[in-house]
């Protein structure tokens, strides 16, 4: 039994053709296929194991502007019918709309149809709690245990209830605007000031479903705010945070020839400016485009968490993804009012860092989740008790809240260490597992390029929960603080490679490091080819 879900729920190329529950997934594990009949799977085994933490049967189910989506939200509302749910459609949204979606109506389940960042050919599915958090890998894996054993059953649905089953038993509209003007009185309220307009701000929501409404909204705030990803060919289709990196950037020279959107549509108004926003293609996160002194370059998670921290200086509690600048996290454990958590990738896993903190109270509680790709997770009042928070992942909130901040963090940036990632795409990933032979090998080459490079203390190599064939080395070269991460990724097939430390320069090439190991697993996955 494979388990189905990755770093974040269920993702594969969509395909239309028929087949039986057996079919659907050896499809979605050996060809990456996402089927309808694999969505009924789904609703059936999720409405099977409906979380204990909630009451009652009702399930919330939401979509982006995908080619498909409709169709595969039919089969999936087919399937939770058949496990006698109630569902509940809120149409086409963005991901943080189906987690309000599901606080308004108190339902048992939420599940949000989209593939985020992927390419419009690809679909998927992310699941919700009660509380609108996603689920976590034991829910998963027991979802997964009833999909395979399900499938061996025989459970015909005849035509007319077939048909009848494939549609919602009520609808709900969740108004995305309203959570944003609370959610940011909220946030003016406790840094102390008002967001004040941005000149000429371009927006890019990647031809998702906040492009038909943020940038109308935001001038109806008095920002000065333009939409251009309606000029893409389709949804993240050169556009959008999807293909955006942390740490790009690119002189006004090569903006023309960048191949993306946002990037293309900037010109100069004076270094710092801050020029442009992208979201991803299912809205629950956002990266900015800043001038430089000769072009543009990306402000990523690390760098809005930066501005808050120095915008809104308070005891928070800050939780950031393995993938994050350490310096940040080092500078957070430094101030005794602070406190830092290192997590798994997945904002699901900042949310689950943070989760404990979560108290009852009136006031808004002092904490954040960072990821560098853009997810930040920010406390969120419950729509019917004042006293309760919740932690989402908004776009559109992250960037009222890191324009808020970047207007208060005055001109003493945080110094960024130093980070880089390498990726190897090829189906033979699953030769990785973090800790057989292959890795000892690669935490053997990762010493001798350390060791060459001056004095090394401190060394450790773990897992971290949540990854389970990741394999973290940390140590300290001559007094930096030193993490290489390596490991397959949930949501694409490749496996990633990632080194930071926590001072700017090295003082060694560290990308013939990455190069070397990336050589390593290239002539291992792929032996003929070399």
């Amino acid at each position: 039994m494979t388990n189905l879900f990755g770093t974040d729920g269920i993702r594969g190329r969509v395909s239309l053709d028929a087949c039986d529950d057996e079919e659907a997934l050896e499809q979605i594990v050996d060809e990456r296929l996402l089927t309808p009949q694999l969505m009924k799977l789904l609703g059936e085994s999720l409405g099977r194991c409906l979380p204990e933490d909630g009451k009652g049967i009702q399930v919330v189910i939401g979509w982006d502007d995908r080619p498909h989506n409709e169709n595969l939200a039919a089969w999936l509302t087919l399937g939770f019918h058949a496990s006698n749910c109630e569902v509940v459609h809120i149409g086409c949204s963005s991901t943080p709309m189906l987690h309000y979606a599901v606080l308004e109506t108190g339902a048992r389940l939420g599940c949000m149809i989209t593939a985020s960042h992927n390419p419009v050919t690809d679909s998927g599915i992310k699941v919700f709690d009660a509380h609108g958090r996603k689920s976590m890998p034991a829910y998963e894996t027991l979802v997964s245990e009833t999909a395979y054993s399900l499938s061996q059953e025989d459970r015909e649905i005849d035509e007319v209830d077939r048909k009848a089953w494939m549609k919602p038993d009520a609808e709900h509209n969740v108004h995305h605007q309203k959570w944003l003007e609370r959610r940011l009185d909220l946030f003016q309220s406790l840094f102390g000031y008002e967001l004040s307009s941005f000149d000429k701000l371009r927006l890019d929501s990647s031809k998702g479903h906040a492009a038909s409404w943020l940038a109308n909204w935001m001038q109806s705030q008095g920002l000065d705010v333009e939409e251009v990803s309606g000029q893409a060919a389709a949804m993240n289709e050169g556009c959008g945070a999807g293909e955006l990196s942390p740490g790009q950037s690119w002189t006004w020279d090569e903006t023309a020839s960048s191949g993306h959107l946002l990037i293309q549509s900037l010109s100069p108004r004076g270094e710092g400016s801050i020029l442009g926003a992208a979201l991803d293609g299912d809205g629950d996160r956002c990266l900015l485009a800043r001038e430089t002194s000769d072009g543009v370059e990306v402000v990523d998670g690390d760098d809005i968490a930066d501005a808050i921290l120095r915008a809104c200086p308070k005891p928070w509690k800050v939780a950031a993804s393995i993938e994050s600048n350490l310096r940040l996290l080092s500078n957070v454990e430094e101030q005794s009012t602070m406190e830092g958590f290192e997590t798994a990738v997945g904002d699901r896993w900042l949310s689950h860092a943070l989760g404990s903190y979560l108290p009852e109270q009136e006031q808004q509680p002092l904490l954040f989740g960072i990821e560098d790709s853009g997810h930040i997770v920010l406390p969120s009042p419950h729509p019917s008790n004042a006293n309760q928070w919740s932690l989402v992942g908004d776009g559109s909130m992250t960037l009222l809240v890191a324009l808020l901040a970047l207007q208060g963090a005055g001109e003493d940036p945080m110094q960024k260490g130093w980070k880089k990632r390498l990726s190897v795409k090829n189906p033979n990933r699953w030769m990785w597992d973090g800790q057989n032979e292959l890795s000892d090998t690669v935490e053997s080459m990762v010493q001798t390029h350390l060791y060459q490079a001056g004095n090394v203390t401190d060394w450790q190599r773990s897992g971290l929960e949540g990854e389970a064939n990741l394999m973290l080395i940390r140590c300290r070269l001559n007094g930096m603080d030193v993490s290489f991460g390596l490991r397959n990724s949930g949501t694409q097939e490749k496996t990633s490679i990632s080194l930071r430390f926590s001072e700017p320069d090295p003082g060694f090439d560290a990308m013939l490091l990455m190069r070397s190991v990336q050589n390593l697993l290239l002539r291992t996955f792929n032996p003929v080819a070399y």
